[in-house]
């Protein structure tokens, strides 16, 4: 297994929405190592396969010394909402408050095939939506109140990173997320 370099905002791959995972074969396995290997090494909550360049709906987290991994993940989200700090290694050294479901219910497979359900709340619940909104081409910028989407935006284009994602050819964008923060799933 090997640590891959993670994609910047800029990278088209991130704001495309991923297609799901078919073939549960020794390939997949290697993904889900190499997102793990990848997210510890930078380190994050969680890593998505976009990120690393690749378009399937495979996501990985580390929080609170658990590691775990999803694919083609369905969320059901509670009505009782968060606001807490959010970053993206994608975003280096960004982070913004960040509206999101309190609990959320995870169902999708693990890297074998096999169905599984993950129940989450606060930080884990936080990570699985993020991870989730990346497979859909979803950024964590796309769910700021207009004001911080602003500022975030201010900080990118001033940030040292921001030069290295227009190697793409293609100007960054920031979009409003078509989910709406109060619904049940994604």
């Amino acid at each position: 297994m090997s640590i891959m370099p993670i994609r910047l905002f800029g990278d088209p791959v991130l704001l495309t929405p991923a297609s799901e995972a078919k073939d549960f074969d020794k390939e997949l396995r290697n993904l889900v190592r190499d997102l793990t290997e990848t997210m510890l090494d930078a380190p994050g909550a969680g890593l998505a396969a976009p990120q690393i360049g690749v378009a399937l709906r495979v996501f990985v987290w580390d929080v609170d010394e658990e590691l775990g991994h999803l694919i083609n993940p369905s969320l059901d989200l509670s009505d009782e909402i968060q606001d807490g700090e959010e970053g993206c290694l994608s975003f280096p050294e960004l982070r913004y408050e960040t509206r999101r479901a309190l609990r959320v219910v995870a169902k999708g497979w693990n890297m074998y095939g096999d169905p599984v359900s993950i129940e989450g709340s606060e930080l884990l619940a936080r990570a699985i939506q993020h991870e989730t909104d990346h497979l859909d081409g979803i950024l964590f910028i796309d769910r700021l109140a207009p004001e911080n989407r602003k500022l975030a935006m201010k900080e990118i284009r001033e940030s040292d990173w921001f030069g290295m994602a227009q190697g793409s050819g293609s100007d960054p964008q920031v979009r409003v997320s078509p989910h709406s923060l109060y619904g049940k799933s994604l």
